[in-house]
C-alpha cells in the first residue's frame, strides 16, 4: 500500500474491511490501518474484496473509492451520495448545455491549446526548434479557428487536431523508445500509450473527487457528449489539466530515466502495460506535481493543482449562476 496525502493506493491483492470506525487492509503481509480522517480517496489497483459495512463507513466519511483493471485502466468508482445536490443548479446546467454548449466547449479547447503551448515552450527554449510551427499555430491560428466554429462537431475536430499535432511533436524531445506513432487506448500497445492511458485515468478520478465537493451535476457536460455510466463533466474539466499534470509527469519521468522500457513495462503480444514498480514511480511523481503549490496571478495567493481543479468547478458554477465568463485553468496564470 502507498500513501500520498489524502490519497491511498493499494497495489497488492487483499481485503478491505471495516474495523470499528476505521479501515483496515488485510493481505499476506498483515494488517494495514488506513486513517479515515486524512483520507479522501482510495485506489484499488489490484484485486480487492470488500463488503457493504465498509462501503457504509466510507460513504459517511465522504471517501471516493476508485477501481482500476489489469491493464491499468479506470473501471469505476464507488461514489458517496451527493451531499451538495442542487436541483436549481442542475436546471441551469442543463439549460446551458442546450443553449450555450459551444461557448463552454470552445473555452475548454482554447485552454488545452494554451497549456500545451506552455508545456512545449520549455522544450523549444532548450533546443527543440522544430516545435516552432506548432507553437505559432497554437498562438496565432487556434483562437481564430475557434471563433468561427458554431457546431460542436467542428469544435471536436479542432480539439482532435491539437492532440494529434501534440503527439506528433514527441519525437523532438523524447527518447526513441517513447515516441508515439499512434494513440491507442484499450489496451495501449506501447510504453508511451500505456503512460498516457494510466495518467489520464488518474487525472479523471482526481477531477471526480474534486467535483464531488461542488454543487455541479457530473453527468451534464459540454465538450464531451453526455453519456450513460460516466462522469462526462469530469472528462471536460480534466482536459485543461492534462498538459501540466499528466504530460509533464510523463516527460519528466521519461527524460530523467525514472521510467525505463526494460524495467517498468510488460510487453505482451498486442499490448503494453506499466508494471507495479512503474506505477508506483509514476503515481509518486504525479501526486507530487498535483500537490505542487504556485502563486496564482488572479487569486494572488499560493494554491496547488489539486485545489485548482476544484476552482475550475467553482468557475463553472459562477458561469452558470452569475453569467461570469468561464476560463479553465491556465498555466499562464501561474507565477
Amino acid at each position: 500500500m502507498s500513501v500520498s496525502g489524502h490519497s491511498k493506493y493499494i497495489f497488492s491483492p487483499g481485503e478491505l474491511k471495516r474495523k470499528d470506525s476505521s479501515i483496515t487492509f488485510i493481505n499476506a503481509n498483515g494488517n494495514n490501518h488506513i486513517p479515515i480522517k486524512n483520507t479522501r480517496e482510495l485506489y484499488c489497483l489490484n484485486e480487492v474484496s470488500l463488503n457493504t459495512k465498509l462501503l457504509d463507513l466510507i460513504a459517511r466519511a465522504g471517501i471516493t473509492l476508485h477501481f482500476f483493471n489489469y491493464h491499468g485502466n479506470y473501471c469505476g468508482s464507488f461514489y458517496p451520495k451527493d451531499y451538495l445536490v442542487s436541483g436549481a443548479l442542475t436546471v441551469k446546467q442543463a439549460t446551458a448545455f442546450s443553449l450555450r454548449r459551444q461557448e463552454v466547449a470552445k473555452a475548454i479547447v482554447a485552454a488545452i491549446g494554451e497549456n500545451i503551448g506552455e508545456v512545449l515552450y520549455h522544450y523549444y527554449r532548450h533546443g527543440s526548434k522544430e516545435l516552432k510551427p506548432f507553437l505559432d499555430w497554437l498562438k496565432k491560428d487556434l483562437g481564430n479557428m475557434l471563433v468561427k466554429m458554431q457546431d460542436i462537431k467542428q469544435i471536436l475536430m479542432v480539439e482532435g487536431q491539437i492532440w494529434a499535432r501534440f503527439y506528433e511533436s514527441f519525437k523532438y524531445f523524447l527518447p526513441e523508445d517513447f515516441i508515439l506513432n499512434k494513440r491507442v487506448r484499450r489496451p495501449p500497445d506501447n510504453p508511451i500509450n500505456a503512460l498516457i492511458s494510466f495518467g489520464n485515468s488518474l487525472l479523471y478520478t482526481k477531477v471526480i473527487t474534486q467535483l464531488y465537493h461542488t454543487h455541479l451535476n457530473q453527468s451534464i457536460s459540454f465538450l464531451h457528449e453526455p453519456g450513460e455510466g460516466r462522469f462526462s463533466l469530469s472528462l471536460d474539466l480534466a482536459e485543461a489539466f492534462k498538459p501540466p499534470l499528466v504530460y509533464r509527469t510523463i516527460f519528466d519521468c521519461v527524460n530523467n530515466k525514472k521510467l525505463q522500457v526494460t524495467k517498468h513495462f510488460e510487453k505482451k503480444l498486442n499490448y503494453c502495460l506499466l508494471n507495479d514498480p512503474g506505477k508506483k514511480i509514476f503515481i509518486e511523481a504525479f501526486e507530487e506535481r498535483l500537490s505542487q503549490r504556485f502563486e496564482h496571478k488572479v487569486l494572488r495567493r499560493k494554491t496547488s493543482y489539486r485545489t485548482a481543479i476544484k476552482l475550475d468547478g467553482y468557475k463553472l458554477v459562477k458561469y452558470l449562476v452569475e453569467d461570469k465568463p468561464f476560463k479553465p485553468f491556465s498555466l499562464g496564470a501561474m507565477v
